[in-house]
């Protein structure tokens, strides 16, 4: 990728406004390389041969190479700091100076944010100046530094510890920190790298052109390939400063779960876990780790873009990146001068969201615009790897079925989920939240489902969260806050976007295709209520999942043929035989229909015994159901055929099934009850019996 000059928006980790002179595009030349070792790739290696094994000894030789140097940027990282709770104690319990001073610093400023609090309770006015108590505490914690930095981020995605009007204001927190000097993070660089600056890059950026709350980034060509790259160094003495803090907060935090009622989550457990991802940042090599981990997952799609690393110049405090040219996601402007469409981009990270939280549970969990950027070819890269989250797997199956059971209203199986879900202990009765739910979504539900806003469900689930005991996993706040990102950016571009419906595709795709027990089980929920099939549903699912690039029509269904035919089948046997017979009905007698129309007036009067409509007696309403479901039956097979990843190949496990003893009993009971039902109905015809409806299409 050649060097060329990029604006800030176009930067790694472009977080906050510069100075001028982290804008400058020109790049500082560095002086001829001294006598130093320089690790580089190995010279050009021969051309591919027609048989391939050159090409594999090259593939073969380069992931050598790879993973021999990320070992020695394991090794240099091996006394990376982790979060110890234990360890925190013994340094700073002898500290009792150093502690007092920042403790009064937190304090005052913590603590007159209390006061107004109290005042605000005792005046009555606790809700009408949240919102503007909300500002003031991201302003606190921005002048706290770092760690209040990334206590306030992490807030933001807790809608059971805060209210909505905080979380608005906090998700605004942004790093708004002083740049450290540039001849510390030059210095950093060659002392964790044990190379001379010069040796390993031709030239880079004389000041930062981005800054974050724990780094620093800047831009510079290597030496060894001419590549451009982004070179990410730690903040000198941030360890201490962030442990110190850790240390007091989590002092607080005991205080809060023995003295304050009102939250009722384990502060100090959501402190430890939280701080366990801070320390991870600060460990770049693990940061590289995550990145590869991401691109390996998620970068198989062309239109999402992960950088890669370059081990041989990482450390744990220093981070070298493949540089992407791009624009931040929030920036539409300059995106669409590039003739790009903020909301394809959009649209590919929800996709890719949905990927991360419900097929490999491993997501990024800080995707705000400034690790989201918009590159000159369309693609979606991904940047800034350093806290990374997973969602239990089974999570991921118990999300796709809460959203069936918002779909169905059913409230007490939504109730029921949290279990599934980690929001609740075992022994929470459930039965309260019912009406709280009931009263929050009736309203909702008044759209259909995809025209929702998610803005709206996340806030109005916030609230409920905050007035209930539940404690919200940090792997679903953390997803739920990406979506809504991503909503907030699309809403821009076009007020009417829903994230709900340019999700619906993949759940649809998944509970389509998904052998998953839960998801199984889902599907039939879904498509079975009181005896009785819906075809609408079936119908609307498939249109849904064909959107989705991923959907294969051969996969569609299996799951439910294969419980179909399961020892534990027979209620679902029972009714797919009746549904059969009515389908089977309906085809028939429609296509008797159809074909009685063609024939004249006059002619069919005489042919069936003065009955005008043909030979059917029934009534219209009768008949006209029969057509619909007749109708609608042919459009789902229809669309089946006509996927893209069609294959008459569907059939075949049909075919086959019908060959096991399970399946030869079913036919027979399907063929059986159809031959009874026609027998009925030719009867009928024969006596001319006044028209009723059957009893099996009530």
């Amino acid at each position: 990728m050649a060097a060329n000059s990029v604006s800030v928006s176009s930067s790694l980790w472009a977080q906050r406004p510069l100075s001028r002179t982290a804008r400058v595009s020109r790049a500082v030349r560095v002086a001829a390389p001294r006598a130093a070792i320089v690790e580089a790739s190995p010279p050009g290696l021969p051309p591919a041969r027609d048989n391939g094994r050159v090409t594999l000894s090259v593939a073969v030789a380069e992931r050598a190479e790879d993973i021999q140097a990320e070992s020695k940027a394991m090794a240099r990282a091996v006394n990376a700091t982790v979060y110890s709770p234990e360890l925190l104690a013994l340094r700073y319990g002898s500290r009792p100076i150093k502690v007092a001073t920042r403790a009064l610093e937190i304090l005052i400023a913590l603590g007159s944010f209390g006061v107004k609090l109290l005042i605000d309770q005792s005046n009555g006015k606790i809700d009408q100046n949240k919102r503007k108590r909300g500002g003031e505490l991201r302003r606190i914690f921005t002048r706290l530094g770092p760690t209040f930095v990334k206590i306030g981020q992490g807030l933001s995605t807790r809608p059971d510890i805060c209210p909505p009007e905080y979380l608005e204001e906090l998700t605004e927190l942004q790093d708004a920190l002083p740049t450290f000097p540039d001849t510390e993070a030059f210095a950093c660089i060659e002392r964790e790298l044990g190379l001379s600056l010069d040796s390993i890059f031709s030239s880079i950026s004389p000041s930062p052109i981005a800054a974050a709350s724990l780094g620093q980034v800047y831009k510079a060509q290597l030496r060894y390939s001419g590549q451009v790259v982004a070179v990410k160094v730690q903040r000198p003495g941030i360890e201490e400063s962030i442990g110190l803090d850790f240390y007091l907060i989590r002092g607080l935090g005991f205080f809060i779960n023995k003295y304050v009622d009102i939250i009722t989550s384990d502060v100090v457990a959501l402190i430890d876990e939280f701080a366990g991802r801070v320390f991870q940042e600060l460990n770049y090599v693990q940061e590289g780790k995550n990145a590869r981990r991401f691109k390996k997952l998620y970068a198989d799609k062309q239109d999402v873009l992960v950088p890669d690393i370059f081990w041989n110049y990482t450390s744990g405090k220093v981070l070298t990146m493949e540089w992407v040219d791009g624009v931040k996601l929030n920036e539409q402007e300059a995106i669409e001068k590039q003739g790009l469409k903020v909301l394809d981009l959009v649209n590919t990270g929800i996709q890719c969201s949905l990927r991360q939280l419900l097929e490999y549970g491993y997501f990024h969990a800080d995707p705000h615009p400034g690790n989201l950027l918009a590159t000159p070819e369309g693609r979606l890269a991904f940047l800034d790897f350093g806290m990374m989250s997973e969602t239990p797997e089974v999570a991921r199956s118990a999300i796709i079925g809460h959203v069936v059971h918002l779909v169905n209203r059913d409230y007490e199986a939504m109730a029921r989920d949290y279990y599934a879900l980690d929001f609740l202990s075992p022994d929470v009765d459930v039965s309260p939240i019912v009406p709280a739910l009931r009263d929050f979504f009736d309203d909702a539900l008044n759209a259909t489902v995809s025209e929702l806003n998610f803005k709206t469900l996340v806030d109005g689930l916030g609230a409920v969260l905050y007035q209930y005991p539940f404690n919200v996993p940090a792997y679903y706040a953390l997803i739920l806050r990406s979506l809504t990102v991503l909503e907030g950016l699309a809403l821009y571009a076009d007020p009417d976007f829903k994230v709900l419906a340019a999700s619906y595709p993949y759940f649809a795709k998944r509970l389509l295709t998904d052998p998953n027990p839960y998801l199984r089980d889902a599907l039939i929920e879904l498509l079975f209520k009181d005896g009785r099939f819906r075809w609408n549903r079936l119908e609307n699912l498939l249109e849904q999942g064909r959107k989705d690039r991923d959907f294969s029509a051969k996969d569609a269904l299996q799951p439910v043929l294969k419980l179909l035919l399961g020892p534990d089948g027979e209620e679902l046997r029972v009714l797919v035989i009746k549904e059969a017979i009515r389908v089977t009905e309906a085809v028939v007698l429609g296509s008797v229909s159809d074909a009685s129309k063609s024939i004249p007036d006059f002619m069919r009067t005489l042919l069936f015994n003065g009955n005008a409509n043909g030979p059917l007696v029934m009534n219209d309403n009768e008949l006209k159901g029969m057509i619909e479901l007749r109708d609608q039956v042919f459009r789902i097979w229809g669309l089946l055929r006509t996927s893209e990843s069609f294959d008459p190949a569907l059939l075949q496990p049909i075919l086959q099934v019908l060959q096991e003893p399970e399946a030869r009993s079913l036919g027979g009971r399907v063929a059986g009850g159809i031959t009874q039902r026609l027998a009925a109905r030719l009867l009928q015809q024969v006596l001319r019996l006044p028209s009723s409806a059957p009893s099996s299409t009530s």
